[in-house]
């Protein structure tokens, strides 16, 4: 991570040019006040001592840890702070891979969070989805260069004309998926990130189950075709599914993809009531997501309001001039009460996201198995 920015003004002397939370549009003024930045700095601790408890430790030939995370309106946000920024880096930072979907045209916090990384940290992106129904997003992955490599593989999900009904509800997902390979140590795979139609029940739910239908239409194509023969597949992301699409998350486990057990059933939404971000996985014998002593895969949700933009009265005041100047009407936040309900509801969700990162360890070394295998053989 590139702390510069957190840095005294009297101590960067001629480094100013290092500096990457600039307002341009003020003269190149600091984004950070000395305030913020001991905030954040404080915060910043915090949130690592969380990631520490929370999330295993990298480990060099052994472990790769996957990460995929919906932030809320990537780009079209404006009022995200720089502190928000670099919590939102220091995330991405624990893991090797993050895929993150709604990611928006304008790039300039998705870069500025790139250089708060550190240049190891690269990335690919699809394009923009036009149209209404693309909501404006692309999706990308973030990862760590010294951990893992892009293999070359990379693509959207386009569905085939011919493969659409006739009078069909749709004809291609409104946010059209990134396909994209990866290797690291043993393990070469392809991970496909979706956000699918929201909404419950109706016709939202109809929508949703032709997106999976297209969807895993093609996918089962590409895993049957002699090109793909070797690659592990991951599907993963923003899913929209609710408790009761079980029709829909049998598309996907009919076509021998399988839920991650860490992950399976867990609230992933800030609201901690739906299971929106999920991961389904279709891998050979050898890839394996790593275990506790019980047996248990490691995986899970990291719950970051745990860490930062806490819920308390006091924690919340601090933020009160940033909710007054950033909300359109603040006529209406008028006691503790009423910024307490504004700052949940809407504030940090707009700082941060609506969804919580999901996460699980992979295991990157297989050779004892795979000899033992082998060795059975003879």
């Amino acid at each position: 991570m590139w702390y510069n920015d957190l840095r005294p003004d009297s101590e960067l002397v001629n480094d100013r040019y290092s500096l990457i939370l600039l307002e341009r549009e003020d003269n190149y003024s600091r984004m950070l006040s000395n305030a913020a930045k001991k905030r954040t700095i404080s915060n910043l601790l915090r949130l690592r001592q969380g990631l520490f408890e929370n999330i295993p430790k990298k480990t060099v030939d052994t472990n790769l840890l996957l990460c995929s995370w919906n932030v809320k309106n990537f780009g079209t946000l404006k009022k995200r702070t720089a502190e928000s920024l670099y919590y939102i880096a220091e995330i991405i930072n624990a893991f090797d891979i993050v895929s993150v979907q709604e990611i928006n045209r304008d790039l300039t916090d998705f870069k500025k969070v790139l250089k708060l990384l550190g240049s190891h940290w690269k990335y690919t992106l699809s394009d923009v989805t036009e149209g209404n129904s693309g909501n404006d997003e692309r999706f990308g992955f973030i990862y760590d260069s010294r951990r893992v490599t892009h293999s070359g593989l990379s693509g959207e999900i386009v569905i085939a004309p011919e493969s659409v009904a006739d009078n069909a509800i749709i004809n291609q997902l409104k946010r059209t998926p990134t396909f994209t390979g990866f290797e690291s140590g043993w393990r070469k795979f392809s991970i496909v990130s979706v956000h699918l139609h929201p909404g419950d029940g109706g016709s939202n739910k109809a929508i949703r189950k032709e997106e999976v239908r297209l969807l895993m239409e093609v996918l089962n194509a590409k895993l049957a075709s002699p090109t793909f023969r070797d690659r592990n597949m991951i599907i993963l992301g923003d899913t929209n599914l609710y408790d009761d699409d079980y029709d829909i998350v049998e598309l996907i486990t009919n076509h021998d993809f399988v839920e991650s057990e860490a992950l399976e059933g867990k609230y992933t939404n800030t609201s901690l009531n739906q299971i929106y971000d999920r991961m389904f996985l279709n891998v050979d014998q050898y890839f394996k997501i790593a275990t506790d002593d019980l047996g248990n895969e490691k995986g899970g949700v990291f719950n970051l309001f745990d860490y930062v933009y806490l819920n308390t009265t006091a924690d919340i005041s601090i933020y009160h001039p940033l909710m007054l100047s950033h909300k359109d009407d603040p006529s209406n936040l008028t006691d503790d009460a009423s910024f307490k309900s504004y700052f949940n509801t809407y504030w940090k969700r707009n700082q941060m996201s609506d969804h919580l990162p999901i996460w699980l360890e992979l295991q990157t070394e297989s050779s004892d198995e795979f000899l033992v295998g082998k060795f059975g053989r003879f």
